[in-house]
């Protein structure tokens, strides 16, 4: 059984997940950015008794970061991303000035998702989708036992993620859910990287992108 904790940090609303199964969890693009946040995220974990083994990222923007550093060094653990993301990470000090916050470069381990690897939490799988056009190593997090999808900024209820920011391609953001997302089970519950969650389902009759 894998169980989904959402945290809507940071003045972006960006969504953090805690993802759990048994006492084993991830945490899934940390944005939280005040001392408060990050106090909540962490007795929410010790209140669960759980041991985070990895930190995994859809993608580096400045909102899904914001909390990277501090969860590294007190979890000690490392941190995937998809290549292409790794350009990204490293231009948040400057985009985070944009935006009024401080950004130190990140220390830490980080590992490559790479599109069609399977993670493992607690003997569930989730798979490594490639689903590039918000940024350039966008991914998503799929466990199809489940009938789950953490989609971070690619596809929200009725709407899409933006593609004005560095290295956004509207043409490839549609093909990714086209040819990514709306190829899953119908059922398939989209835990997105601002809003409400979703289905595969509902999106694909009624986003009006589509």
């Amino acid at each position: 059984m894998v169980q989904i904790e959402q945290f809507p940090f940071n003045p972006f609303s960006e969504n953090t997940y805690v993802v759990y199964s048994g006492t084993l969890a991830w945490i899934v693009d940390p944005g939280n950015s005040t001392s408060s946040e990050t106090e909540s995220l962490f007795e929410f974990i010790s209140s669960k008794n759980l041991k985070i083994e990895a930190i995994l990222l859809t993608h580096a923007h400045i909102d899904h970061v914001l909390g990277l550093q501090a969860c590294v060094d007190f979890f000690q653990v490392p941190v995937y991303l998809h290549p292409l993301e790794r350009e990204i990470l490293e231009r948040t000090p400057l985009d985070a000035k944009r935006f009024g916050f401080e950004f130190a470069e990140f220390k830490g381990e980080l590992r490559d998702a790479e599109p069609g690897m399977l993670l493992s939490l607690n003997q569930q799988p989730f798979e490594v989708l490639h689903v590039p056009g918000h940024s350039p190593g966008h991914v998503a997090y799929l466990s199809t036992e489940h009938k789950v999808v953490l989609s971070g900024d690619v596809l929200f209820q009725g709407s899409i993620g933006r593609t004005d920011l560095y290295k956004g391609d509207s043409t490839s953001l549609l093909s990714s859910i086209s040819q990514k997302l709306f190829v899953l089970d119908p059922e398939t519950t989209v835990f997105c990287g601002h809003g409400a969650s979703t289905t595969i389902g509902f999106e694909k009759q009624y986003n009006p992108y589509f």
